[in-house]
């Protein structure tokens, strides 16, 4: 529930704030409060600022190349189309896993994790309605940054083998502020009005806690648990689209969000 509370939160100040700079721009300012956060963690924890040392900052590199890149797409996504479609295509980062893993992690690819995964994208054609409603750059950007936060999971699974948590937050921080200001440089970076400063301690703490949130959870239950609860923040996110910002609750999204989580749960079983 806090992931749901945090992710929620996230898209509400991200809209706000994306009136007034743009994704890269908002992604220089979430990373510098967060890496400011860990910082402030990590000299008040034990082990203090040895848990920055790690011998494999490459996978480092690689893991927030994709992070920065899904997290980019999504803020895209969340000023182009209704949050409820965005959270429904969100669902699919676990789909992307199981078809990405065989490669990257040498699992196997059995015909029942195809059968998974096709069963899922019924469920995005049933969101998106292809034909019926018209195909955006938005829905495009929503299905990337799945793909982006699915890499990013593989990865991290394969990082989490040697760092702690502060470390990997802290290396994220720190990479994603760098790449960030390389790419808000050209234009300038303007100094945002005080009324957005809120917003964007809002987003930065967010993208913290949600992660601290998700990773507390999967160590007290296991994922067949965890994940299905996510599926709370489709009704949530979508009755807030409606409050906030006169979206219309569609029935589609809904259906293809239960087809969509009904895909992962399966997906979760054979794992099992």
């Amino acid at each position: 529930m806090g992931a749901v509370a945090s992710f929620v939160l996230m898209a509400i100040a991200g809209r706000a704030v994306l009136k007034e700079i743009n994704t890269f721009e908002l992604m220089l300012y979430r990373s510098l409060i967060g890496l400011a956060i860990v910082v402030l963690l990590m000299a008040r924890s034990d082990q203090g600022f040895a848990q920055i040392r790690t011998p494999i900052i490459r996978q480092h590199i690689v893991r927030n190349i994709f992070h920065f890149a899904g997290q980019n797409l999504w803020f895209f996504a969340i000023i182009t189309i209704s949050l409820s479609q965005l959270v429904a295509l969100e669902f699919t980062n676990p789909l992307w896993v199981a078809i990405l893993s065989p490669f990257l992690l040498g699992e196997a690819l059995t015909k029942q994790k195809v059968l998974v995964v096709v069963l899922g994208f019924i469920g995005v054609l049933i969101v998106a309605q292809p034909g019926v409603e018209p195909l955006t750059l938005g829905h495009a950007a929503g299905l990337a940054a799945a793909v982006g936060f699915a890499l990013n999971s593989i990865l991290t699974r394969k990082i989490m083998r040697h760092d702690s948590v502060l470390t990997v937050l802290f290396w994220m921080t720190l990479i994603q502020s760098v790449f960030a200001l390389v790419l808000s440089a050209k234009g300038g970076i303007p100094w945002p009005d005080a009324a957005l400063w809120p917003w964007l301690i809002v987003v930065g703490f967010t993208g913290l806690s949600a992660h601290y949130s998700l990773t507390s959870a999967l160590s007290l239950a296991p994922a067949s648990i965890v994940a299905p609860m996510e599926f709370v923040r489709l009704p949530i996110i979508a009755i807030v689209g409606m409050l906030l910002y006169q979206e219309p609750l569609m029935a589609a999204v809904f259906i293809g969000g239960a087809v969509i989580l009904a895909a992962n749960i399966l997906n979760l079983r054979l794992k099992a």
